[in-house]
């Protein structure tokens, strides 16, 4: 391949350069809180309040600028209904839904994996207390 026929670094999308947007969207997925939303809207589209019940421990504040990252991310969409009192509903687009079944198949693998884990951690802290 010739230099002219190389692709500029702008042009090369991978996760692993700083500048990428996939690399940026990455970030944003992977934050504890997005990770939950998503799976929380994998299993419907949800009101505010009721994913900040649904997602235990999130903040009126944290869970808002969440779901901003990721309706800027193009992963969810906020749906405000003409009614009184307002109504906003939040959903995923096609690409968050795809997110969130790769996030649900990551979730299922810790959860079935949970007491492993648990031991591993006891051992970990045992070792570590003892050293």
């Amino acid at each position: 391949m010739t230099d002219q026929e190389t692709p500029s670094n702008e042009l090369v999308t991978s996760v692993f350069a700083r500048d990428c947007t996939s690399r940026a969207a990455l970030e944003d997925v992977s934050t504890k809180w997005s990770s939950l939303a998503l799976l929380a809207l994998g299993e419907g589209d949800f009101r505010f309040n009721a994913l900040r019940r649904k997602v235990e421990g999130v903040s009126e504040k944290m869970l808002s600028q969440t779901l901003q990252t990721l309706e800027r991310d193009g992963m969810v969409t906020r749906e405000v209904h003409s009614t009184i009192p307002p109504r906003v509903e939040y959903s995923l687009t096609a690409l968050g839904a795809l997110v969130a079944e790769n996030l649900r198949t990551l979730a299922d693998l810790l959860e079935a994996s949970a007491d492993g884990i648990g031991a591993s951690r006891a051992t970990y802290d045992e070792a570590r207390a003892t050293a």
